[in-house]
């Protein structure tokens, strides 16, 4: 048995999987799939800042247009940590495309012009 509080909605609900993947506690079918994806290929969306080399001591915001397996976290933090990029900077734009090969792209959340 696995116990979770689901993150989907404020309800925040006290899930329970048994070892044949059965959910309960969950009001909504939101909290199943969560519990299920959780347990079987958990991923997160990634919000960091990236260096503007152009500009003394500025950080733009930046997250990946998609969810990524939670243990590619720290290696995708490398990669960024790694990187600088020159202004003008728009939102939804690419500052990484593929990071590592994963189809998913580091994307600025701001503007710097």
């Amino acid at each position: 048995m696995k116990q979770l509080t689901c993150i989907i909605c404020p309800r925040g609900c006290q899930l329970t999987i048994d070892d044949n993947l059965n959910v309960t506690g969950n009001f909504c079918k939101r909290g199943q799939i969560y519990a299920l994806e959780e347990l079987t290929n958990p991923s997160r969306t990634l919000t960091t800042t990236i260096r503007v080399r152009n500009r003394k001591d500025v950080l733009i915001p930046v997250r990946t247009n998609k969810k990524v397996p939670k243990d590619k976290l720290f290696d995708i933090m490398q990669i960024i940590n790694k990187t600088t990029v020159l202004a003008p900077c728009h939102i939804n734009d690419v500052a990484i495309k593929n990071v590592l090969n994963l189809g998913v792209d580091i994307i600025f959340t701001s503007e710097i012009k």
